[in-house]
């Protein structure tokens, strides 16, 4: 079909399993796209879809827009596909947490956020590949990984089931011994948790990265010492910096981390297991997101 001069043609990848609502998301978009000059092509992921699978789908549809419709593992798998293109990847927040959403700004509204599809501007953002696997918002070891683990093993979801995990994380989990290279120095210390931070917040708002952007040339390496729940707030509702003695942050393009015991480690929400080293390194202007 020959597409008037100005009209788009985009592709969403809608995840149906995200989320805890029951919105129909495929009439959403082709309610709000029907009285538009632009195309609308509707995907829905079938459980276990591969990145190769949705290659094809992106590389078969032409599509000047392809827009991940879900939580930010739909959005990594959108971008597994698109990582060095030049295709503006948007997104549709329909995750549980959405974190890569709220740190663009992306209206949590369906409707605001399909408007923005087509009328957003687009931004470069970078990347990190964690342990050989590409990493969009915030990957670590400890502490909040022990968290995801205890959150998918919980029938309860959203912030009370996160809750719940933290509470039980906070009775059972115990400190680790870290060693890692960065920027030519080593380190060694007791921590609670270390955020490979490619982002600036977690889903639940919590700001660990404050000295975090997308569209610089590094990530940002936090080393939580102890459980600095204060720490945390101060962060979080103030613009005081953090206590070194508790947290200290890092800025480089490439990280080694080895520990003494192998640790909980998670990428983007998703709990990978336990591992005794992780490598890290920046994707420069990896992908084009529309903001």
């Amino acid at each position: 079909m020959n597409q008037a001069p100005g009209t788009l043609k985009l592709l969403f990848i809608v995840n149906p399993g995200s989320g805890s609502d029951n919105t129909d998301f495929e009439k959403e978009i082709n309610d709000f796209f029907d009285p538009l000059d632009h195309d609308a092509e509707v995907f829905l992921l079938p459980e276990d879809c591969i990145p190769d699978q949705v290659k094809q789908v992106i590389e078969n549809s032409r599509a000047d827009r392809v827009i991940a419709v879900g939580g930010d593992g739909t959005l990594k798998l959108v971008a597994e596909c698109l990582n060095g293109k030049n295709t503006p990847i948007g997104i549709i927040p329909a995750g549980s947490a959405n974190g890569m959403a709220k740190e663009l700004g992306i209206p949590l509204d369906v409707k605001e956020a399909l408007q923005l599809t087509v009328s957003g501007s687009l931004k470069k953002i970078h990347l990190v590949m964690v342990n050989n696997e590409l990493c969009i918002h915030l990957s670590d070891i400890g502490f909040n990984a022990y968290i995801v683990k205890k959150f998918d093993d919980l029938p309860q979801r959203g912030m009370w089931g996160y809750a719940r995990a933290t509470w039980k994380a906070l009775w059972s989990h115990h400190k680790m011994e870290v060693e890692f290279d960065i920027e030519g120095e080593t380190i060694r210390s007791e921590a609670a948790m270390v955020v490979v931070a490619n982002a600036t917040m977690y889903g639940t708002g919590v700001k660990i990265n404050p000295e975090g952007r997308l569209d610089d040339d590094v990530f940002e390496v936090i080393l939580v010492k102890k459980y600095a729940v204060m720490e945390i707030l101060k962060i979080r509702f103030t613009n005081l910096p953090f206590n070194p003695e508790k947290i200290q942050l890092f800025h480089t393009k490439s990280l080694r981390i080895k520990t003494r015991h192998k640790v909980h480690f998670q990428v983007d929400g998703e709990y990978k297991g336990k591992v005794n080293e992780v490598h890290a390194k920046i994707l420069p202007e990896a992908i084009s997101i529309i903001t």
